[in-house]
């Protein structure tokens, strides 16, 4: 099986689409699915676009969905917070997403935010895509998460492995979609490479390849690739790229 696999697309369409396109997705006429590793939504303005390419890449049984942070937030603002503009759904564009989806008036969704908040469950978004996720995914060789894997975060801002991390419960997973892969791999003593998203890849090539800036003009958000790691979140808010490569199994 090829698996393309992606991360962060946070509604930014187009731009997939662009990387798919130049990946050679939609040519593959052999067996191959799209692996999407969390924060399908969340900055771009295409959530429509996005929602509807993620339900037809279901129907066809040709995408992987892992769950991400941003995920837990939608959850969060629709099930927890009843619909209303907190700071860090606004801030994480999680509410602009919510009023994209529903197509909601900004101003009638504040006076009326419970009926906003019901209209966005049912959403395919909330009604199909997010029950389709799962934590993880795994193949002989390779590991696909959001984050981390669970592992327990240190005081002093390290991580440590857990060799059980497939049995951590929901809260643990929760906690590892927010983690810094590129740090975390440091200690980790996993055998199979882990592809993860989250954090923007031009970190690991400035702290750990020593090549570029974080966000400069010589910052570098292509893949980034390390000692049992890839990480593919190219920040595309900021540099209008999609990250998409090819693993086979």
């Amino acid at each position: 099986m090829k698996y393309y696999v992606t991360a962060d697309t946070h509604g930014f369409y187009t731009q997939l689409h662009t990387a798919l396109d130049e990946a050679g997705f939609f040519r593959d006429s052999a067996p191959h699915k799209l692996v999407i590793l969390g924060d399908f939504f969340d900055r771009g303005k295409e959530a429509l676009s996005m929602q509807s390419f993620i339900l037809q890449l279901m129907e066809k049984d040709e995408v992987i969905l892992i769950r991400g942070n941003h995920e837990d937030l939608f959850e969060e603002l629709i099930t927890i917070d009843d619909g209303l503009p907190v700071r860090h759904h606004v801030s994480n564009g999680t509410y602009d997403t919510a009023l994209q989806l529903t197509g909601y008036d900004p101003n009638l969704a504040r006076i009326r935010n419970l009926d906003f908040a019901a209209a966005a469950r049912e959403t395919p978004f909330f009604q199909q895509i997010i029950p389709s996720t799962v934590n993880y995914f795994e193949t002989g060789h390779y590991i696909f998460v959001h984050g981390w894997i669970p592992c327990v975060r240190e005081r002093d801002g390290s991580f440590s492995y857990c060799a059980d991390w497939r049995k951590a419960d929901e809260n643990s997973w929760r906690k590892a979609r927010w983690y810094n892969g590129m740090d975390a791999v440091q200690t980790c003593m996993e055998e199979k490479t882990i592809l993860c998203g989250h954090w923007h890849a031009s970190y690991g090539h400035a702290k750990y390849a020593q090549t570029g800036s974080e966000f400069g003009p010589d910052a570098i958000f292509t893949p980034y690739v390390g000692p049992g790691i890839i990480a593919l979140d190219a920040c595309t808010a900021h540099s209008g790229k999609v990250n998409v490569i090819v693993v086979e199994e």
